[in-house]
């Protein structure tokens, strides 16, 4: 089976087939971006571009797409990058995004991208596979449970940007 393009199976015998992104499918993934962010409730917060997405994912690979099709129709998408353990002492997967269209949810393409994660993750010789997932998010945080994931109550993500970020670079 090639890496750039995996079937699994579905329960009605169709196929989903996830693949990498390319550079023609920058603008895709930029539409699946700002659909995640109606969901996310976070339209305004979108400022990434074609090309900034092309800099970062295609030319530069800091981050990796898989996108998610159906029956000949995307379907959903996840972005994904490396971080590091250093008490397990290797790489592991951070999971930034993963998304399934409205009219496509409950039909098994979410657990599909996991378990390609999951198996990019043990295939790459990762420790693990983290995301974050906002406290609002029940339906989500339900699959994640289901899939068999820990939600850690003992870490507390953290984020400076923007201005304050700016600002922090300047102290001394």
């Amino acid at each position: 089976m090639s890496i750039d393009k995996i079937d699994s199976n579905m329960t009605d015998g169709d196929k989903i087939v996830i693949r990498y992104a390319v550079e023609s499918d920058i603008p895709l993934v930029l539409q699946l971006i700002k659909e995640h962010s109606v969901y996310q409730k976070a339209e305004d917060e979108v400022t990434a571009t074609i090309e900034l997405l092309s800099e970062w994912i295609i030319h530069k690979k800091i981050a990796e797409v898989l996108i998610e099709e159906y029956d000949g129709r995307t379907v959903g998408y996840v972005l994904f990058f490396y971080n590091f353990s250093t008490f397990l002492g290797k790489p592991g997967i951070f999971m930034e995004d993963i998304f399934v269209r409205k009219e496509e949810r409950g039909k098994g393409f979410g657990k599909a991208l996991i378990v390609k994660l999951a198996n990019i993750v043990i295939e790459r010789k990762c420790g693990r596979l983290d995301w974050a997932c906002g406290n609002w998010n029940t339906p989500s945080i339900n699959f994640y449970l289901a899939m068999g994931a820990n939600q850690l109550s003992h870490k507390t993500l953290y984020r400076v940007e923007g201005e304050s970020l700016i600002s922090l670079s300047k102290h001394e």
